[in-house]
């Protein structure tokens, strides 16, 4: 189950009240879909824009050098389903 705490503003407290918002294992469930579509399609982006800096740098488009570049920029853009977990629980938070 996946859990996230969040700072509520307290009266009286400078330090605010911490909230735990916890995802029930259907919600964390439906978020990794959700995120697995969406890498899934980020990637198959990856891999378009790879070949087209592939191309633009006039380099040889070996399938290994796409997938390394499209890994990278996989990397440096995906959003880990810890990114749409706590997405989630944000918006449970922001609800309450």
């Amino acid at each position: 189950m996946f859990s996230k705490s969040f700072r509520k503003p307290a009266e009286g407290s400078v330090y605010g009240k911490w909230v735990e918002v916890k995802l029930t294992d259907e919600e964390e469930r439906e978020v990794e879909e959700v995120a697995d579509r969406e890498n899934s399609k980020l990637f198959g982006r990856c891999l378009e824009e790879a070949g087209k800096i592939i191309a633009e740098n006039g380099l040889k488009p070996y399938q290994s050098d796409l997938i390394s570049v499209a890994i990278a920029l996989f990397e440096k853009q995906a959003r880990h389903s810890i990114y749409w977990k706590e997405n989630k629980c944000r918006e449970k938070f922001d609800s309450t």
